[in-house]
């Protein structure tokens, strides 16, 4: 469990998809409404009623609360003694009136079991200690409101009724009685349709109530500090319909087999023990290997961000009964299944399930085949969450802000690192001919790329972009490898040999001269990171020789500013992800942990809280833009190095 002095910019509280994700933004629990990574509000209250005195622990806004009378009742508050968290839980503690009341949420979303991830279940544990030695009757409620399954939470009327599931387990059904499934599009849209539940185990019961001025569901579950001094309250999502694929309305993963809600509810309870040990199980090994390779507050960054990170994808089954693992691009522009979102992401991916990478490349090799897409390029993406029927950006099909070269890249380098983990190239294999077309595009247009955008699109477009050249190469490259696993060696040695050609070009044309590379070929005295070309560092394939590579992170090391190494000349800006992939191109765990651990200090310091932002300011520390995105699963990038899966 991470304790202080690491203060979260923000706190994860429910998290299971793009749309069913709340944080506290906030360093106590009770100071501030809860909120969807967004920003928008999704308030939940939790109180406590000790001895026949309320206290709130959860939300509660402001201290004073308005009577009908016209006069001002004083909110009352637990004090908020600690707040811990590790990969899957997030854990207050409070004070008040002799009574200790610990809240433990926990999002159970394991990479390497996608029935658990699936699982539309987010855990609230509530325990309470006597302080005084004195026996406390406590009575614990928590409140959803409409917010939670309306884009608006007066948007439509709710309705609200009691559930009937099992002995032991009390649960409301909310919803919109206005359903438009999959109706809407967008970044900041929330979503309205389907239905949210709140579950608690006990001497509980449920009720329609008001909560901030919106209509809201609520569980009270009586307790004690001497005999029944735990409660389990459960929040659950059924979104009904996940996704439109191409056409076709699709459904959650967890419900292919014809599982409901209210099955998936019962044996979550069930499992809860097993599922927290399994947790925490989790977090142990993947907070060694961290910490091993990268040191303590590396392992903290990678506790912080796995919730974010599998929350912003959504797992359904395609109609052929496959996986897709389906990206928001969250904060920017709302896209689903993006290319140049899910490279980044991949390392995660890498060590865990790269059956889960496999999904991400589903939706982009069916519609670049599908006759819809008119390029030799690979696409951006395959439409706007949760729409996939092809791509959106830049119009769709308008040349002018495609990103050829960086996507062609993309796909390849992810085609071969996710055969390398597998050890299977089977899945590639039956996409050859349009990874081999990929990689031809990048042999006649890779060495030194036209006027376009890369993935860092926010910085405009550019000419001669010596990073992007090096994702050529890789692409290339990588390609190479797969040829390689297919036993195909004379193909594999035409691809490898021109990426050695590219390479060698590469450094004499990049070179200021003082030890540092280009941003572009034609500027001289520029810099940039070159994060790209950690991928021939993890291959193995010594493209560039490693002499040019130590220069180039001792220049790195050089310009570091307070909060971090800027992106490029252009601006103090910086992306985590592109951070901590330079960072592994260093010859020592030291100096990665120089690098890495001014990112660490931003997070702590940062007045933007929000969930962990991947684009900010290295000399503010405040965020520029960009929240809750899955790239920050390329922060694993270190570890996946550790395991040695990539050679």
């Amino acid at each position: 469990m991470i304790q202080k002095p690491f203060r979260a910019p923000a706190y994860p509280l429910i998290n299971i998809d793009p749309y069913t994700s709340i944080w506290s933004m906030a360093n106590e629990l009770n100071n501030g409404e809860t909120k969807h990574w967004s920003g928008k509000s999704n308030i939940l209250t939790g109180t406590a009623k000790i001895d026949g005195k309320l206290f709130y622990f959860m939300g509660g806004g402001e201290t004073k609360r308005r009577r009908r009378d016209g006069n001002d009742d004083q909110k009352l508050k637990m004090t908020q003694t600690s707040v811990i968290f590790d990969s899957f839980s997030t854990i207050y503690t409070f004070e008040a009136d002799g009574v200790e009341l610990t809240a433990n949420f926990t999002s159970p979303l394991l990479p390497d079991d996608m029935d658990l991830y699936s699982r539309p279940v987010t855990y609230l544990k509530i325990t309470l200690k006597s302080l005084d030695g004195k026996k406390h009757d406590v009575s614990v409620a928590v409140t959803a409101t409409s917010q939670l399954c309306l884009n608006d939470g007066h948007q439509c009327p709710v309705l609200t009724e009691e559930v009937k599931l099992t002995d032991g387990l009390t649960s409301m059904k909310m919803g919109g009685q206005e359903q438009a499934v999959l109706g809407k599009v967008g970044d900041g849209i929330c979503i309205d349709w389907g239905y949210f539940y709140l579950t608690a185990d006990g001497d509980s019961s449920v009720s329609r109530t008001r909560e901030e001025g919106f209509a809201a569901a609520q569980i009270e579950v009586k307790m004690d500090t001497s005999g029944k001094n735990n409660a389990l309250v459960l929040f659950a999502y059924d979104d009904l319909y996940s996704l439109i694929y191409f056409g076709e309305r699709i459904k959650a993963w967890w419900k292919r087999k014809g599982a409901t809600i209210e099955q998936e509810i019962i044996a979550a309870y069930k499992e809860y023990d097993d599922t927290i040990k399994r947790c925490a199980q989790f977090d142990k090994k993947m907070t060694a290997d961290a910490e091993k390779a990268g040191g303590r507050k590396y392992a903290e960054l990678l506790q912080l961000a796995i919730r974010q990170v599998m929350a912003a994808h959504k797992l359904v089954e395609d109609p052929d009964g496959d996986a897709l693992f389906v990206s928001k691009e969250c904060f920017s522009n709302g896209c689903a299944a993006t290319v140049d979102v899910s490279y980044p992401s991949i390392p995660l991916f890498l060590i865990y399930n790269p059956e889960l990478i496999k999904g991400m490349m589903r939706p982009i090799f069916k519609y670049a085949t599908s006759g819809k897409w008119p390029f030799d390029f690979a696409p951006h993406d395959a439409g706007t969450y949760p729409i996939l029927n092809g791509q959106v950006y830049s119009g769709g099909t308008d040349i002018s802000h495609q990103m050829p070269v960086e996507e062609c890249g993309n796909m390849l380098v992810m085609a071969a690192s996710c055969a390398r983990a597998e050890k299977n190239a089977d899945f590639m294999k039956e996409n050859q001919t349009t990874l081999k077309l990929w990689a031809d595009y990048l042999l006649t247009n890779g060495v030194d790329p036209e006027n376009q955008l890369c993935t860092d699109d926010f910085a405009g477009h550019l000419a001669h972009n010596c990073n992007l050249s090096v994702k050529a190469i890789m692409g290339i490259a990588s390609y190479s490898l797969l040829c390689e696993m297919w036993n195909e060696p004379s193909e594999a040695k035409k691809y490898m040999d021109a990426a050695r050609d590219m390479a060698k070009e590469w450094v004499k044309n990049s070179a200021n001269g003082d030890g540092s590379t280009r941003l572009a070929f034609d500027q001289p005295g520029s810099v940039s990171m070159k994060y790209n070309s950690v991928w021939d560092k993890l291959f193995g394939t010594g493209l560039f020789p490693e002499k040019i590579i130590a220069d180039e992170m001792a220049s790195c090391l050089g310009r570091m500013n307070a909060y971090g190494l800027p992106l490029d000349n252009r601006a103090d800006y910086t992306k985590t992800d592109w951070l901590v992939w330079t960072a592994t191109l260093c010859s020592d765990k030291a100096n990665f942990e120089k690098m890495v651990d001014l990112l660490h200090f931003m997070y702590t310091l940062t007045p933007s809280r929000v969930p962990m932002t991947d684009w900010y300011s290295t000399i503010t520390s405040m965020q520029i833009g960009f929240q809750h995105r899955t790239v920050q699963g390329g922060l694993w990038i270190k570890s996946l190095e550790q395991s040695g899966k990539m050679k």
